[in-house]
């Protein structure tokens, strides 16, 4: 047992031991049924928090030679596999945690030699007579051993892409680095002695002008999880039966941490729900592993459109991008695109791939989003926030000609930096007129299934604030009168559904003409028992 080469299962067993562990032994079931096969090479990448070490580990501690592992699966779902003893502790595995080996290599230009130093020098103990004392490369190394032994390899990188993100204006450390994985990974050769090869990190592979420098790898991220949707964070079944058996409020805990969609899978931070179960505080914990000053920078970029488009999330609206700019690369970032896109690569946005759009997936990252805007001091935003705040009092208030009288004048000053120019404009522009309610509301539920049809949106506003501050149910209107939607409101009995969340409640109708562009509001409490 090595440190790099088939290492044991400690490490796994860790994660086992802990109060909760969700079992995600199934994504074995998947890389079996690859191994040998071109679909064999998979970089699985996802944000900080979403147990991509605990995944690395699992994979070893099944596959590896240095261990005994029946134990230690025995009751866990890929026991149930037919082919689940077939392939447990059969094979050579090297495992490299790149944040780790970096420290140990004191510079980044010294990673390359220092793994493939220590992982030969391993190696010797095992095949001594295969490759003797003469200096290979790592991937001569593993060939010659095949052609003497026909033994495969199983290799399994945690945090491959240190180096990409890490030191990102260090090019020569970047191309030493994609080149030693290329000739670990790339061409026929590798093919004879690579059993499966697993990458895990937050970026996807570098690209090199129109190719990936890696492109026989199958690669899943958070743009399109594939068929790893299920194993890269807790699913919202998982969720609901760690909030059962603990106690917790589910639907708290979706409104903090769910928001992140895979496919058809509603995907939640593990990391931050364990905490939250554990101790029953709701709050973020992005900032207890993981800082913003990676986004502050990002977020601050002069290009044209981001602050913009920042701020219409952080409102709760979704916005548009080409996801297909961005190369993977931290240096040359040119674009909003560009820093959106590297945004839900860290977990700070969430994309719809059917509509293309990202957004701020939970309360939770809208809180650190938040922190982020205000540490850079926008004007933008102090602006936004001022006016919003000003709709929200009359609001409450129920000042009905103020309220449409400064939707107006938001929608007037900033129709030019957001494109509104059919009926969802109007809710785009709501959305940023209540930005300050997200403060004292969660974001606002959109088109929320009530009665006997949808409302446009539904503010529910956090525990701590609903003695103070009731529900608001708006009702949107093009070319049509705000009474009209207030009308809506008590025919669809819109204020049903909210019957779990407060016994107050406020009835907004708002409209907007196309003609005269003005905008018109009428705001009744809603009686409740």
């Amino acid at each position: 047992m090595g440190i790099f080469v088939n290492p044991g299962n400690e490490a796994f067993q860790v994660a086992i031991n802990s109060e909760i562990y969700v079992d995600k032994t199934e994504l074995i079931g998947y890389t079996n049924k690859v191994m040998n096969t071109l679909q064999a090479y998979i970089c699985n990448s996802r944000p900080r928090r979403f147990g991509k070490s605990i995944t690395a580990n699992m994979l070893t501690a099944y596959y590896s030679k240095g261990c005994d592992s029946l134990k230690m699966f025995d009751g866990l779902k890929i026991a149930d596999d037919p082919e689940f003893k077939l392939h447990l502790n059969k094979y050579d595995v090297i495992h490299w945690d790149i944040q780790w080996c970096l420290g140990n290599a004191g510079e980044p230009r010294g990673i390359v030699s220092y793994l493939t130093e220590k992982t030969v020098s391993e190696l010797r103990e095992y095949y001594s007579n295969e490759i003797g004392e003469e200096k290979l490369s790592l991937s001569e190394t593993l060939s010659k051993i095949n052609n003497a032994t026909g033994h495969k390899f199983i290799i399994i990188i945690d945090e491959w892409d240190v180096l990409i993100r890490d030191e990102a204006s260090n090019s020569k450390a970047q191309n030493e680095y994609i080149a030693f994985l290329r000739g670990l990974f790339k061409g026929t050769e590798p093919t004879k002695y690579i059993q499966l090869a697993y990458l895990t990190g937050i970026l996807p592979i570098k690209k090199e002008k129109t190719q990936s420098a890696l492109n026989n790898f199958d690669e899943y991220t958070m743009l399109d999880s594939g068929c790893m949707a299920d194993y890269v964070g807790f699913t919202e079944r998982e969720v609901k039966t760690l909030a059962d058996k603990y106690g917790r409020d589910f639907e708290k805990l979706k409104r903090w941490y769910d928001g992140y969609q895979l496919g058809g899978v509603h995907v939640y931070n593990p990391k931050a729900v364990v905490n939250a179960v554990l101790n029953g505080n709701f709050k973020s914990y992005w900032t207890e592993t993981a800082s913003y000053d990676a986004v502050v920078p990002l977020i601050n970029m002069n290009y044209d459109g981001l602050k913009t488009a920042i701020i219409e999330m952080l409102s709760g609206n979704e916005v548009r991008l080409n996801t297909q700019t961005f190369r993977n690369d931290t240096v040359n970032i040119s674009s909003k695109d560009d820093v959106l896109t590297y945004l839900i690569h860290l977990g700070y946005l969430a994309y719809n791939s059917t509509a293309g759009t990202a957004f701020i997936p939970n309360e939770e990252i809208r809180q650190e989003m938040a922190n982020a805007v205000e540490s850079v001091k926008w004007n933008e935003m102090l602006k936004f926030l001022q006016s919003s705040e000003a709709v929200l009092d009359a609001t409450l208030d129920m000042e009905e000609d103020i309220v449409a009288a400064k939707i107006e004048k938001i929608h007037n000053d900033y129709a030019s930096s957001i494109q509104y120019n059919n009926e969802n404009s109007l809710s785009s522009v709501l959305t940023i007129a209540y930005l300050s309610s997200l403060n004292y509301y969660f974001k606002p539920i959109r088109e929320m299934p009530t009665g006997r049809g949808f409302a446009d949106f539904i503010f529910i506003p956090k525990p701590e604030y609903r003695d103070n501050y009731p529900a608001l149910v708006v009702e949107l209107k093009w070319n049509k009168k705000a009474d009209t939607a207030i009308q809506q409101i008590h025919d669809k009995d819109y204020p049903e559904v909210l019957d779990t969340y407060t016994g107050k409640i406020l009835l907004v109708g708002i409209s907007y003409d196309k003609e005269s562009k003005k905008h018109s509001c009428k705001i009744e409490r809603c009686k409740t028992d």
